[in-house]
């Protein structure tokens, strides 16, 4: 009986040597370092709300309370530059995140914890690595058009979570697989840490996340390959490393109008437009079609387009496509498939039309934009992200803010009945060119525009 009791607590012993936190070999040449020695929160600390953290089995486990906000347990310590590897599991129901390069000072919302924050998200909604800007901008990355990204996570499961925050450039990964890969210089440096949601929704108290295997590495930083990530770019008239490994170039430089003219000319007009600090800037007229738009001098058939736009109060504007310079447009905007931009609180253009094809991000008195979100629109005042992509089988998908807005294959029979019962219907082959220009509407109000950049699909 003495025996078997001593091979029983030697056993004990080995399980516990083995589930506390420790590194390989190769790990600690590699230059990974702990941040949780499996035991106690030394170097954490609390923030915010009262939601329990607590050490149970060499994990951090962080459980939901009931009438308080958002809980954080940071670090002592800021870190700028790093690789970021933790490992965890989620209650099914439950929000969660892991902040990073994140804030919380006395003069931000008497500490709000605020910053970069990837997501822990096991609802149907599969935002799992999508980078949330917490109690600052809202929505960065969102894996939306990604499915594999949107399928990474295991429900009920352990996850492994990864963090490249190199420079500008921030990437996250959920089981290896790349989700979010984001371009910000907003925040270089800062504290990370685990978060527990309010309760809200469906969620309940008692609800339980937990966190092993936290390690970080901040020396001989090597970045991961390039991949076929969207790449959500915030830096004004930039294009990363892995935007141009996939193709994209920019359509605006910057500085000037090279390799854009007016519409139905060959050279530029310099009429209302500018570039001031690096943006394209329309001046602000009687609000009118003027006639007065800008295209590109290169013709496009298949291709992906990103752009940046911020408009005034009751602006209106629009980026068209398959512009067809040979049709007449008595004096007005140039004739082509149009991304809309307006307001559409302010603007009466957003009450014509049918259903709302004529508010942000429709296809212009054709198909209306779908409001899938209210976070999908900015103020007036801040910069939107728009995107065009034209697939070479003609599927046609705007985008906006990273929310698909709306979708339609170009030049199938439902396509020209809505050109048909549009005030496009007179225009014989309205939209329907093998390729043409991309242009900017001059509307007689004040919008800016800038990071335009494009690639070719095959």
């Amino acid at each position: 009986m003495k025996k078997y009791s001593s091979l029983f607590i030697l056993i004990l012993l080995l399980t516990s040597f083995l589930s506390k936190a420790q590194l390989t070999a190769q790990e600690k040449k590699d230059g990974w370092k702990l941040l949780f020695n499996g035991k106690n929160l030394d170097g954490w600390n609390q923030k915010n709300g009262k939601a329990k953290y607590e050490v149970v089995d060499s994990q951090i486990v962080g459980t939901t309370v009931a009438k308080t906000e958002n809980s954080f347990l940071c670090t002592n310590e800021n870190y700028g530059d790093y690789i970021f590897q933790v490992d965890l599991k989620v209650d099914e129901g439950m929000n969660s995140g892991i902040q990073f390069r994140s804030l919380s000072l006395p003069e931000y919302n008497n500490g709000r914890v605020h910053g970069y924050q990837m997501e822990i998200d096991p609802s149907n909604r599969a935002w799992s690595g999508g980078i949330y800007d917490e109690a600052r901008r809202g929505w960065l990355c969102m894996p939306e058009g990604n499915p594999v990204a949107k399928a990474a996570f295991r429900h009920n499961d352990w996850n492994t979570y990864r963090i490249e925050a190199i420079g500008s450039t921030i990437r996250t990964w959920v089981n290896g697989v790349p989700v979010s890969h984001l371009i910000d210089d907003m925040t270089t440096s800062g504290l990370i840490a685990l978060q527990v949601h309010a309760i809200y929704g469906e969620m309940k108290e008692g609800m339980q996340i937990r966190w092993k295997n936290i390690k970080i590495k901040t020396e001989n930083l090597s970045p991961s390959p390039y991949d076929n990530t969207l790449v959500v770019n915030m830096l004004a008239n930039d294009i990363s490393a892995q935007e141009k490994a996939q193709g994209f170039t920019k359509i605006f430089n910057g500085s000037d109008f090279t390799g854009w003219r007016a519409v139905n000319q060959t050279e530029m007009s310099g009429k209302r437009w500018s570039v001031v600090d690096g943006n394209i800037n329309i001046s602000k007229s009687d609000g009118s079609e003027t006639g007065n738009d800008i295209v590109t001098k290169e013709q496009y058939s298949a291709f992906e387009m990103k752009f940046d736009f911020k408009m005034s109060e009751g602006a209106n504007s629009g980026v068209k496509y398959f512009v067809n310079e040979a049709l007449d447009s008595k004096g007005k905007s140039g004739i082509g498939l149009e991304f809309q931009v307006l307001d559409d609180e302010k603007h009466p253009d957003a009450k014509m039309g049918v259903v709302g094809n004529r508010t942000l991000g429709s296809l212009y008195d054709l198909i209306p934009s779908i409001k899938v979100d209210k976070r999908m629109q900015k103020k007036i005042g801040e910069w939107n992200q728009g995107r065009i992509v034209v697939m070479p089988d003609n599927t046609v998908q705007h985008w906006l803010n990273g929310f698909k807005v709306v979708e339609y294959h170009r030049n199938d029979n439902i396509f020209k009945a809505l050109v048909a019962r549009s005030k496009y219907a007179h225009y014989d082959g309205f939209g329907a060119g093998e390729k043409g220009p991309i242009l900017l509407q001059d509307h007689g109000e004040d919008v800016q525009f800038r990071s335009l950049k494009i690639r070719t699909l095959n």
